[in-house]
């Protein structure tokens, strides 16, 4: 097994040398993870399909999801891309660098690989020092899915990766927690309306602020399993976001989700299951179960999705059999905390009465 190496770099101040080393392992076709503002992604060559290749292996990713393409400088996007329409240029105007990214025809200096032989590429500019650094250093576009094992809950710290993937790479950089903690938004503009088809780190309410009509692609938002032919973006049609727990999603008014979460606790437990609640600082109190952790407030959606992967992982530490979760506001960054939750559970959903 190879040994992964882990080099802690400056989030404000990146170093040079350590950027450096990490973009010589990219430039030679190797595997770093590195973090971004949303969560650490798992970055290689865009262009080499070696590498990407490899990406897909070390992650058991199936070859049919494809990663987002990562880049430093807008310029880039001319290259990559057939054609640029001008709704995108506004777009990559204000919200890059930031948690978006946008789908474009792809051009034919993109391999099959890159974009899971997809006429299409999913393209975004993250908002961290140390991915930009490491970009640029790189002189490549850098194909960067979440820097897990498949299916497995995303990595918002450098320990996370390494649960998942120490000696499966080659190098992280470590530069603490990410400011996110849920993926970016995946905007669809060949869609009309245009069609967000994962939500993510820049909510719905921004992005209508800015084009006008935009609506969620019925995947998005769905709570039970929905059939795909063909995917378009990353986070859509494979489990995802999964601890080894069980995950049940308790849906509806606060106070039916307090009663139908404490029934299901009660039922668990009179089957000797270890039972962990995925709670609210609002209601967090109510519950006594093996393991009780809170998200945080309700009224901040911000700290909710920025907590969420951190305390999957944390569950599977504590070894419980079985999360009961509570639901949380479909609005704002909640969107994207649903989705997350939802997939985790594989759409064991209950709907509460209040």
């Amino acid at each position: 097994m190879k040994k992964t190496l882990v080099l802690k770099v400056n989030p404000r101040k990146p170093e040079k040398k350590k950027i450096r080393v990490a973009a010589e392992i990219i430039k030679n076709g190797g595997l770093v993870a590195f973090p971004t503002e949303t969560v650490y992604g798992l970055g290689a060559d865009a262009l080499n399909p070696k590498a990407v290749l490899a990406l897909f292996k070390a992650k058991k990713r199936p070859l049919d999801n494809p990663p987002i393409v990562h880049i430093s400088d807008v310029k880039e996007v001319y290259r990559l891309v057939e054609e640029v329409p001008p709704k995108a240029e506004k777009l990559m105007e204000n919200f890059w660098p930031g948690p978006l990214t946008l789908i474009f025809r792809r051009s034919k200096i993109v391999p099959d690989v890159t974009v899971a032989g997809l006429d299409t590429i999913a393209i975004r500019m993250p908002k961290h020092n140390v991915a930009l650094a490491l970009i640029r250093e790189s002189g490549c576009p850098i194909s960067a899915p979440s820097a897990n094992l498949a299916g497995r809950p995303s990595p918002t710290t450098a320990q996370h990766v390494l649960e998942d993937l120490e000696g499966r790479i080659d190098a992280v950089l470590d530069a603490g927690p990410t400011r996110i903690g849920v993926e970016s938004t995946v905007l669809d503009l060949a869609a009309y309306p245009p069609q967000i088809l994962r939500p993510g780190g820049t909510p719905l309410e921004k992005l209508r602020k800015f084009l006008g009509e935009v609506e969620f692609h019925p995947i998005a938002i769905a709570d039970k399993e929905v059939s795909v032919e063909k995917v378009r973006s990353p986070g859509v049609r494979h489990k995802h976001y999964a601890p080894n727990a069980e995950v049940i999603v308790v849906e509806g008014e606060v106070s039916g989700i307090v009663e139908k979460v404490k029934e299901l606790v009660k039922y668990y437990e009179e089957k000797s299951v270890k039972v962990g609640v995925l709670a609210t600082d609002e209601t967090a109190g109510c519950y006594r179960a093996d393991v009780v952790k809170s998200l945080g407030s309700r009224k901040n959606l911000k700290v909710v999705a920025k907590n969420l992967f951190k305390l999957l992982r944390e569950f599977d530490k504590e070894g419980v059999d079985v999360i009961v979760a509570e639901g949380i506001p479909l609005k704002g960054l909640g969107v994207a905390v649903m989705n997350r939750l939802r997939k985790a559970s594989g759409y064991k959903i209950v709907k509460a009465n209040a």
